[in-house]
């Protein structure tokens, strides 16, 4: 079992990365969330989930996944507990939104924007916040369960209700909300969050 990789990138595209450790070319699928991380560099350190393909319930060859924070392995562990939601669906959810942007969703029950990432319809969606949701904010495990502030997240859903009601679509409310969330840091006020959210909406 592969704890890390670590050496000079050979290849690297949105979904793949070749890293070469002492001759021999590792190839990892990754999310573009851990593509935007080291792209441009030389060397990386990835974090590695392996799987196995399976065909006619017969395990065919070793599959790499490769992350370039422990964090975003813990998510993509987290996702495929969800029964329905497979390798490739996890890291498409990694793909459109960083991992901190799921746990946001899922802590806040946002079925809509999980529906609209690719793959993951509305039963998948309910059945995503009904398993993780306390495991993110339980405190249990760790990952970006410990790293949760409640105050935050009451923050972000006061202010998500208001611009929900002023006209603007959940979904794009959400987005421009986690973003802002990030930018400006733990402590943002609702007024804060509202404030520079509809400069971006």
């Amino acid at each position: 079992m592969y704890e890390f990789i670590e050496g000079n990138i050979e290849q690297i595209s949105p979904t793949h990365a070749v890293i070469n450790n002492q001759g021999i070319g590792y190839l990892a699928s990754i999310s573009l969330h851990t593509f935007e991380a080291i792209k441009g560099t030389k060397q990386a350190r990835l974090f590695i989930e392996q799987t196995f393909r399976v065909e006619n319930q017969n395990p065919t060859g070793i599959v790499l996944y490769g992350f370039s924070h422990p964090d975003e392995r813990h998510m993509f562990r987290l996702l495929t507990s969800v029964s329905g939601v497979g390798n490739n669906t996890a890291l498409i959810m990694l793909s459109s939104l960083d991992p901190e942007a799921i746990t946001t969703t899922i802590v806040n029950g946002n079925v809509g924007l999980l529906k609209s990432i690719k793959g993951i319809g509305e039963k998948t969606a309910q059945r995503i916040v009904l398993e993780l949701r306390d495991k993110l904010t339980g405190g249990k495990k760790s990952g970006f369960g410990s790293m949760i502030d409640p105050t935050k997240i009451d923050a972000i859903s006061e202010a998500l209700t208001a611009l929900t009601i002023l006209g603007y679509q959940k979904a794009s409310a959400e987005k421009a909300l986690i973003k802002v969330s990030k930018e400006i840091g733990g402590m943002a006020t609702v007024e804060e969050l509202i404030k520079n959210s509809l400069k971006i909406l």
